[in-house]
C-alpha cells in the first residue's frame, strides 16, 4: 500500500464529499447536464434503511483523493452474486499513483469474501486512458455486448403509469 494513503468505508456525514466526487466525475465525463442526484437522494440511497450501494474512499494524506461506488449484481450463468462498480474516480491532480488501482483492489478483496463469480463495470469508449489501465489490470472488454437504459418516461410508460 501507499504511505500515507487509507481506504476506507464510507459514512452517513460523507454523502456531500460523494455527491462532490460524483459531480467531478461528471464533469470530467462531459455528462454534468444529466446530473440530478442530491445529497438528500444520496444519503437515502447509500445511507437509508435498505442501502442499495456500498463507497470506499481513499484518503492521502487525510485528504479525501477518490472513490469507488459499487453494488451487488447477479449471474444467472454463474448462480452467483456479482459485484458492479458504477463509479471509480480519483482526483485529476492524484492520477497514476496508484489510487485507482488500490481501490479496485479493495473492490476485489470484497468480491472474494463475499464468493462473487465476478466484478464488472462499463467504460466511456473515448476514455482511452481508463480502457489501458482497465486492460493493464486484466480486465476484458465486453465488445458484443451492447447497453440499453429505459428512464422514467419510457418505463413509466411500459409499466402503463403514462
Amino acid at each position: 500500500m501507499i504511505p500515507s494513503l487509507k481506504i476506507r468505508k464510507a459514512e452517513k456525514k460523507d454523502a456531500s464529499l460523494i455527491l462532490q466526487f460524483i459531480r467531478e466525475l461528471a464533469i470530467f465525463e462531459k455528462l454534468e447536464h444529466k446530473m440530478t442526484g442530491t445529497v438528500e437522494d444520496l444519503t437515502q440511497t447509500l445511507f437509508g434503511n435498505n442501502p442499495h450501494a456500498e463507497v470506499l474512499i481513499a484518503e492521502y494524506a487525510n485528504e479525501p483523493v477518490g472513490f469507488v461506488l459499487f453494488f451487488h449484481s447477479f449471474s444467472t450463468f454463474l448462480c452467483k452474486d456479482g459485484l458492479y462498480i458504477e463509479d471509480l474516480y480519483v482526483r485529476e491532480s492524484c492520477r497514476g499513483k496508484g489510487y485507482g488501482k488500490l481501490l479496485i483492489q479493495e473492490v476485489c478483496r470484497l468480491a472474494v469474501a463475499r464468493d462473487c463469480g465476478r466484478v464488472e463495470w462499463s467504460c466511456l469508449d473515448w476514455n482511452e486512458k481508463a480502457i489501458r489501465f482497465y486492460k493493464n489490470l486484466g480486465a476484458i472488454p465486453m465488445d458484443e455486448w451492447t447497453v440499453f437504459r429505459l428512464t422514467p418516461p419510457a418505463f413509466n410508460k411500459i409499466a402503463g403509469e403514462n
